[in-house]
């Protein structure tokens, strides 16, 4: 027998079972820079030790999202190497500020199983927890894979919890209880809006685009050790109907995060999402461009200087419009022809999530 490792399918996942991740992996302050080179991010906490210091951190944080592409790309060997697609997020928490010189390790349940008749490949529903050296928890997450069937013909019935859980309950999100700053100088953020400024269903247009390139994308998914084929393997991806490698959803979600600075630059972290959407595949060479809506806005029990604004994050590709029609733009909408919800051609991600901000 060959010394490999195929690595898992549909088949092969048990309801109920707990996978540990190999090996754990410590974050640098070079991971950070090279997050930034990666997705133009500038929101100031993660890459200004001044900045985060007078916050009341010990120094600049780990990006969110870089923490969580580390715990998501720690799984992938285990869970979504053989997918097709990551369909979904659920129930995202970030719950400890991590920082350089942290060491992060894996877990994930399996916590459902369904798959359509006579199909090519099944879902596959996990729970993964992101630790960090001292054992606590710095980040868990719900997702949704499809995965290829070792053997196609044959058939099972669902198993286990195939709902995604409910939305966030903001009394189980974490503060960092090292942010003492009642609030922030805007000088440095450049940022003239704070959460007493946002309006419950007001739109804001990020304006600029970002071209993604295919050496932007294959170095990301190296810098997380994303292991997962339909990234990869240009090869055999030009016999898959897309004829070409997929672009990483979380890159995606990075640069619409990223893109994001431009209206919300007083943001101090993400605190969670209720739930992510990849809606389109992302290629080398598509432009994405972005916008939020402000879906609510919620005092903290017990925290007078910061407030949760609840955002929808809409991504789009590959779209002229003029800047006036960034406002009148849909990504969902009902055909009425067939009387069905359905979303814009070109929209690739919906993101519903939480940030931190600070009030006057």
């Amino acid at each position: 027998m060959g010394k490999y490792n195929l690595e898992n399918f549909f088949e092969d996942f048990e309801v109920g079972s707990t996978i540990k991740h190999l090996f754990s992996r410590t974050l640098t302050e070079g991971d950070n820079a090279l997050y930034v080179a990666l997705t133009g991010d500038r929101f100031p906490l993660y890459c200004s030790a001044e900045f985060a210091q007078k916050l009341g951190f010990r120094r600049e944080l780990i990006n969110d999202l870089l923490v969580f592409h580390t715990i998501f790309g720690k799984s992938v060997p285990d869970i979504s190497s053989n997918a097709i697609a990551n369909l979904g997020y659920a129930d995202v928490r970030f719950l400890q500020p991590v920082y350089p010189g942290d060491t992060l390790s894996a877990e994930s349940e399996i916590i459902g199983k369904k798959e359509p008749p006579g199909g090519q490949a099944g879902q596959v529903y996990v729970h993964t927890k992101g630790m960090n050296q001292h054992g606590k928890i710095v980040l868990q997450f719900y997702r949704w894979i499809k995965i290829n069937k070792r053997f196609p013909e044959e058939t099972t019935e669902p198993q286990g919890n195939v709902t995604p859980p409910p939305e966030i309950d903001l009394r189980h999100v974490q503060i960092p209880s090292a942010l003492t700053q009642e609030t922030i100088d805007p000088s440095i953020t450049r940022g003239r809006w704070f959460f007493d400024d946002y309006t419950i269903g007001e739109r804001i247009h990020h304006l600029d685009g970002r071209t993604i390139e295919e050496s932007d994308h294959m170095m990301a998914a190296n810098a997380y050790q994303n292991t997962a084929k339909v990234h990869f393997n240009g090869h055999q991806m030009a016999n898959s109907r897309f004829g070409k490698r997929l672009i990483y959803g979380g890159y995606v979600i990075s640069i619409a995060r990223s893109l994001s600075f431009n209206g919300l630059e007083n943001t101090l972290g993400i605190l969670g999402w209720n739930s992510g959407t990849h809606i389109n595949p992302t290629f080398g060479g598509d432009t994405l461009y972005a916008w939020s809506e402000v879906l609510d806005k919620i005092n903290l029990p017990g925290i007078d200087h910061f407030g949760a604004l609840r955002i929808g994050l809409a991504t789009v590709k590959n779209l002229s419009l003029q800047k006036e029609q960034w406002q009148e733009i849909e990504l969902k909408f009902v055909d009425p022809e067939t009387e069905k919800e359905q979303y814009h051609p070109n929209a690739v991600l919906y993101l519903d999530y939480y940030i931190l901000m600070p009030k006057k």
